[in-house]
């Protein structure tokens, strides 16, 4: 017998066997799955809102954001999920008639509110004219920004128009302000574009701008 304080080869295996034929004692043997608990129900709310310009109906797990109604049950998928963490700007909607992050918003607390989607903004087959801009310019590379930044965009001319000031608005009591590069760069400073395309989505908001004053 080995006088050594390790246990043997023949000792381990030894334990090992017993152990595996214990029963009754809520002792789970080797080799073995742990039985499941069974699943508790999830509990739905109902949640009706327009999206689109129809209305829709969902009954959804109350933490479901307003996002993964959208995709997962809509599947609207133009709007993208990218940081989900309201840091990116790529899951910009329109929430009555204002830009908000939709990962941020839990769709429960947006029931009975109307919900503008990139898939929303076009006219059939006629292209929205922030969309049409985009195209123009070249104002994306990979384009999953894109959605985002549309939509975006689509809000922040309607708060120029209700004049509404931003970090770099020279007068803050203006009744209307002014289509600058600069206000346009600051207002927009939510939506990232990881390939860098923000000269081309500027000059896009630009022209998109110019056509709606004109």
């Amino acid at each position: 017998m080995s006088n050594s304080k390790h246990p043997t080869r023949r000792v381990v295996l030894g334990t090992g066997a017993a152990l595996t034929a214990l029963h009754g004692t809520g002792t789970v043997a080797l080799g073995q799955t742990p039985a499941m608990a069974p699943a508790e129900p999830v509990m739905t709310v109902d949640v009706a809102m327009t999206v689109n310009g129809q209305h829709q109906a969902f009954k959804l797990d109350p933490r479901t954001t307003l996002l993964d109604a959208l995709r997962e049950h809509l599947h609207l998928t133009g709007t993208k999920k990218g940081c989900d963490h309201g840091q990116c700007g790529a899951c910009t909607v329109l929430v009555n008639g204002e830009r908000r992050n939709a990962c941020l918003n839990l769709a429960v607390a947006r029931a009975g509110d109307d919900i503008t989607t990139i898939e929303g903004l076009s006219d059939k087959d006629e292209l929205h004219p922030m969309q049409a801009a985009f195209v123009a310019h070249d104002g994306f590379q990979c384009g999953y920004c894109t959605p985002g930044q549309i939509c975006s965009a689509v809000g922040m001319l309607d708060e120029l128009k209700a004049g509404l000031p931003s970090a770099v608005t020279p007068e803050l009591t203006a009744t209307a302000m002014q289509i600058a590069e600069a206000e346009i760069r600051e207002r927009m400073s939510g939506n990232i574009c990881r390939c860098a395309a923000y000269p081309n989505i500027v000059a896009a908001i630009l022209e998109a701008a110019g056509k709606a004053a004109g």
